[in-house]
C-alpha cells in the first residue's frame, strides 16, 4: 500500500502520515484533486487527507469528497504544531517576512502580530521551508513542520508558535474499495453524503429519524452542487456503526427524503474524541 498527499515532503500532510504509518510510502501531489484521482483508480492506493482543524475550521475539500466518494478507512487527530524556520546562521530578531499556507498563516497570527512579520501567503507549509532554503536570505522565514527544517536542512528560529496549544487537525484515510469493520464494542462513526428533495421543511423531515432514534450528529455541512445556487449536497457524521439497528432506521428514514444518498464510510472514532468530548 502507498499513500498520497497534498504538498511536498515535510507536509503536514506527510509527517501525520508517516506518524501512522512508519514504513509506508508516500508520494506528494499538486493538488487535492491530484490525490483523489489516483486513489480513485488504484485499489493499493490509500489518500490521506486534511479534512478540518480545530482553530481555522474546514480545510475546503467537501466538493472532492463528493466528486469521488471515496470510502473512509479511518479517522486521525493530529496535533500541528507550527515552527518558524529559517536559514542556519539566522535568528528571530533579522526576521521580516515570513511565508506559509494561509491556514498556517491564521493558526500563528498572534505571534506575526507580536513580532511584526510580513505575512505572505504560498500554496503550502513545506514548500514555503523549501522557498527559504532556496532563498539564502536570513530576512525570510517559513512557518511549517519540524520534519521540513529536517529535510530543507533549515534552522528553527521559534518552536510552538501557534496561537492556540491544542491545534489539532482531522485527517481522513480514503480509498476506493469498501471496507467495513465489523460491529463491536467500540465507538465507531458513519459518514454520508446526501442530497434532500425539493419539498418545503425537507431537512428538518430528515432529520427527525435520528432524534426519533436518538443518533447523535457531530456534523452537519451543506455545500452547494457544482454551477448550482439553489442546489445542496449535505455531509455529515454520526455516532455508531452502520450494522446498529438504530442507526438502520435513522438512515431508513433519511433515505425517503432524499434525491441522493451515499455512504463514505463506516470507521472506528479516534479516541481524540473522549478526551475533547
Amino acid at each position: 500500500m502507498k499513500i498520497v498527499y497534498q504538498g511536498i515532503a515535510g507536509s503536514y500532510s506527510e509527517s501525520c502520515a508517516k506518524h501512522m504509518f512508519p514504513n509506508i510510502e508516500t508520494i506528494p501531489c499538486k493538488t487535492f484533486d491530484e490525490c483523489f484521482e489516483k486513489a480513485h483508480k488504484d485499489s493499493n492506493i490509500r489518500a490521506i487527507i486534511p479534512e478540518s482543524n480545530k482553530t481555522t475550521g474546514n480545510i475546503g475539500v467537501e466538493y472532492l469528497i463528493f466528486k469521488y466518494r471515496l470510502n473512509i478507512y479511518e479517522e486521525f487527530f493530529f496535533p500541528i504544531n507550527h515552527n518558524l524556520i529559517g536559514i542556519k546562521g539566522s535568528k528571530l530578531k533579522y526576521i521580516k517576512n515570513v511565508y506559509s499556507h494561509a491556514q498556517a498563516l491564521s493558526q500563528a497570527s498572534e505571534f506575526i502580530k507580536k513580532n511584526k512579520f510580513s505575512a505572505n501567503v504560498r500554496a503550502d507549509t513545506a514548500g514555503s521551508a523549501k522557498y527559504i532554503s532556496e532563498e539564502k536570505d536570513k530576512t525570510k522565514a517559513a512557518i511549517a513542520s519540524k520534519l521540513s527544517a529536517k529535510i530543507y536542512d533549515l534552522e528553527i528560529l521559534e518552536e510552538n508558535i501557534q496561537d492556540v496549544n491544542d491545534n489539532y487537525t482531522r485527517f481522513l484515510i480514503m480509498g476506493k474499495d469498501i471496507i467495513q469493520p465489523e460491529i463491536d464494542k467500540n465507538n465507531f462513526i458513519t459518514s454520508l453524503l446526501f442530497k434532500l428533495r425539493e419539498r418545503p421543511a425537507a431537512l428538518y423531515s430528515a432529520l427527525s429519524g435520528f432524534a426519533i432514534n436518538g443518533v447523535n450528529m457531530t456534523k452537519l455541512q451543506s455545500f452547494p452542487e457544482k454551477n448550482s445556487f439553489s442546489s445542496f449536497f449535505f455531509l455529515c457524521d454520526i455516532d455508531g456503526h452502520l450494522d446498529d439497528k438504530k442507526i438502520k432506521n435513522s438512515l431508513e428514514e433519511l433515505a425517503f427524503h432524499c434525491e441522493d444518498m451515499h455512504v463514505l464510510g463506516v470507521y472506528k472514532a479516534h479516541e481524540f474524541r473522549k478526551k475533547n468530548n
